[in-house]
């Protein structure tokens, strides 16, 4: 990594101008098919639990939330989900009874999503073995050095997005 890190500030060329190089390009590439085969076993693991991912991050944000419940604006903010999108995925978890709707009373900004009792027990049921998936295919893969360089890697992707929308034009 250090030998790349020089031949960047070699270059001397202005990083936003220049084309992705192809060992960034290559290294990009395994990143995402990690990340795809990593997404792929863990649905199959959801799979047995008639839990689809989306399914499981949505009840795993409710748990979380205080109450089991969210305005529906936040939870689309938490989940970094367009709004429509997260309407019809709540349409269809509401037929299973894993969520509702709830009108706010207070004002008419938007409803509230709460977690059901059946979805926190479908969430429950789900978490044992996706946590031992978790294990399996991510943590056990890892030395603990590489579980903190990942986590360094993680937060400097995420600090460098963070830079990037203070960035952007308000408009």
């Amino acid at each position: 990594m250090a030998a790349y890190s020089a031949a960047k500030e070699n270059r001397g060329l202005n990083p936003a101008r220049r084309s992705p190089t192809g060992t960034e390009l290559a290294i990009w590439r395994r990143l995402l098919d990690t990340t795809a085969e990593l997404r792929r076993r863990m649905a199959t693991v959801l799979g047995a639990s008639n839990l689809s991912g989306q399914d499981y991050e949505v009840l795993l944000t409710l748990s979380e939330a205080g109450g089991r419940e969210l305005r529906s604006s936040e939870l689309a903010g938490v989940m970094n989900w367009e709004r429509s999108r997260l309407s019809h995925h709540i349409g269809r978890m509401e037929k299973r009874e894993l969520v509702r709707r709830e009108e706010c009373l207070t004002d008419n900004r938007g409803a509230f999503v709460r977690l059901t009792d059946a979805g926190a027990d479908a969430f429950r049921r789900a978490s044992v073995p996706q946590l031992q998936a978790v294990k399996e295919h991510f943590a056990d893969a890892l030395t603990p050095v590489q579980l903190e360089n990942l986590a360094d890697i993680l937060d400097s992707l995420q600090r460098h997005f963070q830079s990037d929308s203070s960035k952007e034009d308000p408009r």
